[in-house]
C-alpha cells in the first residue's frame, strides 16, 4: 500500500480506444504544495483511469492509496502528525482513490496538508454529497474541486471530424456517453451494460452512505422524471403518484442530484406576473441512463421523444462545457402562463442569453414576451447543424 504506484503497468494490457479528458491538464496544473485536488463524479465515468493518465506524467515519487483498503482505514485512525509523516515518508505527492470511504477523511487530509511541508494531495470520490460533508469544512481554502462527467461532445470533437460527430451523436442521444461504451463491440452489449449500470451501480452510493432501504422508490422516482424530461415537475404531484410525502421526494431529488444522476433547472423571472417560477425541470446527466430507466433503446429515427432527448443531451453537454471551461453562469428555463417559453437561459457577464433546442428545425423566432421583457438579450436556436458551437467551440 505504501509502495510507489506504477499507473502505466496497471493500465497496460487493454488495447482500448481512449478519449483525452479535458480535466487532465486542469487537475495537473492545480497539484501544488499545500493543496488538495478533489475529482468528483458518478461511478464508471473514468475517474480512476484519468488518475492513472495523470500519474503517468508524474516524474517525482508518489504514494497511491485506495480508500477501499480496510488496512488503510486502520492505519489512518492514529491521528498524529508524526504518524502521518512516517506513512508518507519522503514522498511529496499523495494520491487517494475513492477517498470518501475513509472515516473523517477531511480531518485526516487537513492534518497532513497543514503539517507536512511541500505535500500535494490528489483524491477522487464517487459520491459528492458524502465527500463534501467530510471534506468541505475542514479543507476550506485548501482544496480545488473538479467534477468529471461522462464523455462530452467537446471531448469527442477532438477525435471526430464534423461529419463523424454528426453521425455518432445520433447514437449518443440514445446510448449516452459513458466511457466503457467505446470498448463494447455491438449495440446489444452496450444496452446490457447500461441496464446493468442502473441496476448495480447507479444508486449504490445513496444506499450505502444514506442507509436507504427502498431502492424501488428511488427507481420509480427516476422513471417518473425520465418520462417528464423537458417538462415542469411538481414535487407534490410526484409525491402523490409515488405515495411519498413532499419532503421525502425533495430529499431523494437532492441526493440523486448530488451523485450526478440528475440536475435541476429553475424558472427565470424578474418578478413579472406572467412568468412561471414555482416548478422546476429535471434533466439527466446522461441520456443512456435515462433510456435504461425506461427500457427504451430504440434508434433515434423511430422514437417519439426525439425532442426531449435532444434537449436533455444539449443541456447536459452545456453544463459540462461550462464546468470544463470555467464559465460562470446562472442557468434557467423561461415560461409564461400564456405558454411562451425558452428551453435554456444563461445569466452571465451582466447579460441574458436565450436558447431554444430544436431537433427537426433550424430556425425559430424568439418569443414575443421574451423580446419585450428583455430587449437587450440574445436568442439562438440550437440544432444538429450548429450544436458544436454550443457544446464544444463556444459562443
Amino acid at each position: 500500500m505504501h509502495a510507489v504506484c506504477q499507473p502505466v503497468k496497471r493500465c497496460a494490457g487493454r488495447n482500448m480506444k481512449t478519449i483525452h479528458r479535458l480535466l487532465q491538464e486542469k487537475l495537473q496544473s492545480k497539484l501544488l504544495p499545500g493543496k488538495v485536488v478533489l475529482m468528483l463524479g458518478p461511478r464508471r465515468v473514468g475517474k480512476t483511469f484519468l488518475l492513472h493518465r495523470i500519474l503517468a506524467n508524474v516524474t517525482e515519487p508518489y504514494l497511491y492509496w485506495s480508500g477501499e483498503d480496510t488496512e488503510l482505514w486502520k492505519l489512518l485512525e492514529t491521528r498524529s502528525v508524526a504518524h502521518y509523516r512516517n506513512l508518507i515518508g519522503g514522498h511529496k505527492l499523495l494520491v487517494i482513490d475513492e477517498a470518501q470511504k475513509i472515516k473523517e477523511v477531511g480531518a485526516v487530509l487537513k492534518l497532513m496538508i497543514d503539517h507536512i511541508e511541500g505535500l500535494k494531495i490528489l483524491t477522487t470520490g464517487s459520491s459528492a454529497f458524502d465527500l463534501n460533508r467530510r471534506l468541505g469544512e475542514p479543507l476550506t481554502g485548501r482544496k480545488w474541486t473538479f467534477h468529471l462527467f461522462p464523455l462530452s461532445e467537446q471531448e469527442f470533437s477532438v477525435e471526430e471530424d464534423y461529419l463523424t460527430q454528426q453521425s455518432q451523436i445520433r447514437e449518443r442521444l440514445v446510448l449516452g456517453s459513458y466511457p466503457e461504451l467505446l470498448h463494447l463491440p455491438d449495440r446489444g452489449d452496450k444496452t446490457a451494460y447500461l441496464s446493468g449500470l442502473v441496476k448495480d451501480y447507479l444508486l449504490k452510493d445513496i444506499l450505502e452512505l444514506e442507509g436507504l432501504r427502498h431502492t424501488h422508490k428511488l427507481i420509480d422516482l427516476l422513471r417518473l422524471l425520465a418520462f417528464q424530461v423537458g417538462s415542469e415537475v411538481s414535487v407534490p404531484e410526484m409525491g402523490r403518484q409515488l405515495g411519498m410525502d413532499k419532503n421525502t421526494v425533495d430529499r431523494y431529488l437532492n441526493l440523486l442530484a448530488e451523485i450526478f444522476i440528475i440536475f435541476n433547472v429553475r424558472g427565470y423571472s424578474r418578478n413579472l406576473r406572467k412568468e412561471i417560477v414555482k416548478n422546476s425541470k429535471w434533466y439527466f446527466f446522461d441520456n443512456g441512463i435515462r433510456n435504461a430507466l425506461i427500457s427504451n433503446f430504440n434508434p433515434i429515427e423511430i422514437r417519439n421523444d426525439q425532442g426531449a432527448l435532444w434537449e436533455n443531451h444539449m443541456l447536459s453537454e452545456r453544463l459540462k462545457y461550462q464546468h470544463y471551461n470555467g464559465i460562470s453562469s446562472n442557468n434557467f428555463f423561461w415560461r409564461t402562463y400564456d405558454q411562451q417559453e425558452l428551453d435554456w437561459v444563461e445569466e452571465r457577464e451582466g447579460q441574458l442569453f436565450g436558447y431554444e433546442m430544436k431537433w427537426g428545425k433550424t430556425t425559430a423566432k424568439a418569443p414575443v414576451g421574451w423580446v419585450r421583457a428583455y430587449p437587450e438579450s440574445t436568442f439562438k436556436v440550437i440544432h444538429p447543424g450548429n450544436f458544436r458551437e454550443f457544446v464544444g467551440e463556444g459562443f
